[in-house]
């Protein structure tokens, strides 16, 4: 199955579909991503604008999902934007904050976890705030505990 993302004129993502492969083929039979658009756009309108997207991340570096942007000049999907202030790492393809997270983010003690430290953004201040320690509480089913049994 291949997958195909329809954008806006803002090339933001409005929904992603599923082409079976067969739509996808052209005359010698191998897949086509422009084939795949021609389906699509026979479906939905040939005003449409459509991309393909890989669900395996191997193509413009991660699935397109709605509210994505695609970035034309880098073939990428990229994230919404989380605040105004907010950087585009290009090796990552995802969103720094202009300031690191504080050291002590996460949790306390990876191999066995009692607290995890969390802040958010405040964008006023362009710094990290409102510091939790949340009690690290794993959940372990009924079944699990007892062997199942």
């Amino acid at each position: 199955m291949a997958h195909f993302a329809e954008l806006d004129p803002n090339n933001v993502v409005l929904r992603v579909i599923v082409v079976g492969n067969d739509d996808c083929k052209d005359s010698d039979g191998n897949e086509s991503e422009a084939v795949g658009v021609a389906f699509c756009q026979s479906l939905f309108g040939s005003d449409t604008n459509w991309v393909q997207t890989s669900y395996n991340n191997n193509i413009r570096y991660r699935y397109a999902g709605i509210g994505f942007t695609y970035d034309q000049s880098n073939d990428v999907f990229l994230f919404p934007k989380p605040y105004p202030s907010w950087n585009l790492n290009t090796d990552t393809w995802d969103w720094e904050a202009p300031v690191p997270m504080p050291e002590d983010a996460g949790y306390d003690n990876p191999e066995a976890p009692s607290y995890v430290v969390s802040y958010d953004w405040n964008e006023e201040k362009l710094s990290w705030d409102n510091r939790r320690e949340i009690k690290w509480e794993p959940f372990i089913l009924p079944e699990l505990e007892t062997g199942g049994e």
